[in-house]
């Protein structure tokens, strides 16, 4: 018998597998193809004070292994999320659910975490520090260790639940990220959202999405999240929730072994909407063939053989 059981920062979970922000909504259309509850968790779509329409369209480009999007965080914001999602969430999932945080401001996320703060299903803060900082101009705050440091100070401020920062990979040094957001007091941090990429129109000569760049998702950025996975447990003593490309049981045990504790499944569930099932029914028979009966024991596997 394995034990699929994991921890992140004190909630537990049944599995290690997570369906990924932005690509699971708020369980809905998942829920009306397979029970929620094999899961261990997932995060919900990333969710802003103020309801977003996103981008224009087109936003979505296909890539010969994976996709570009430009969504634009599109959500009916955090009043809307609290009220309507979250009592719909409690019927089809009874487990932790991860709460994914966008924000422009500092004073944004704060007032985010707070408004999850008496939402008991919401037993972790992923905060997508991914986005622009409109007071800095424009730039991410996760692409600057000072700017990263801040928001982690004040949402560990904020709430009493466990925040795990979201890591843009878009940055020379991740570890460097990491280690701020660690020093500022993080539970935890997530890594990696989407490379930063384009595809041009032959025909038009133009970009493909209307906001010229998207996030890059999917098999082709696996490699890249391994090796950032990899670098950050190496830089800081906090669990991971590795994310990237994760297509299958293999490659969730492959960014465990490269240290995370956790797993987050994206891309792969607009291609296949059972993929985070099949992929829970397929760990224990990976794990038997790696000779662990703890899945948890892979955690960082690689490092120290």
């Amino acid at each position: 018998m394995v034990d699929l059981r994991v921890n992140l920062a004190g909630v537990e979970l049944k599995n290690p597998i997570i369906p990924a922000s932005g690509t699971f909504g708020y369980g809905r259309e998942y829920a009306e193809l397979y029970d929620l509850n094999v899961l261990g968790s997932f995060s919900w779509k990333g969710t802003t004070r103020a309801p977003r329409l996103g981008n224009p369209q087109p936003r979505i480009a296909e890539t010969s292994a994976g996709m570009l999007n430009a969504v634009g965080l599109q959500n009916p914001g955090m009043e809307a999320v609290v009220k309507d999602e979250v009592p719909h969430i409690a019927n089809i999932f009874q487990g932790p659910v991860i709460a994914n945080i966008g924000g422009f401001s500092i004073d944004e996320y704060v007032e985010n975490c707070r408004a999850l703060e008496n939402v008991d299903q919401v037993r972790l803060l992923e905060v997508n520090i991914s986005c622009p900082n409109v007071h800095a101009g424009g730039k991410n705050f996760g692409c600057d260790p000072k700017a990263a440091a801040e928001v982690t100070r004040a949402v560990k401020a904020a709430t009493n639940k466990p925040v795990f920062m979201k890591l843009t990979p878009n940055v020379t040094d991740i570890a460097e990220i990491a280690r701020a957001c660690a020093d500022a007091g993080a539970d935890g941090l997530c890594l990696i959202n989407t490379l930063l990429g384009m595809r041009i129109d032959l025909k038009t000569r133009r970009p493909l999405l209307a906001n010229r760049t998207g996030g890059l998702s999917g098999p082709a950025v696996f490699p890249v999240a391994v090796r950032m996975v990899w670098d950050v447990y190496e830089a800081v003593h906090l669990p991971i929730i590795g994310c990237g490309g994760v297509s299958s049981a293999e490659d969730a045990a492959e960014m465990m072994l490269a240290g995370a504790s956790a797993v987050e499944v994206g891309a792969a569930n607009l291609k296949d909407p059972y993929a985070c099932k099949t992929i829970v029914e397929n760990l224990p028979a990976v794990c038997r063939r790696l000779g662990v009966t703890n899945i948890s024991d892979l955690t960082g596997g690689a490092h120290h053989g």
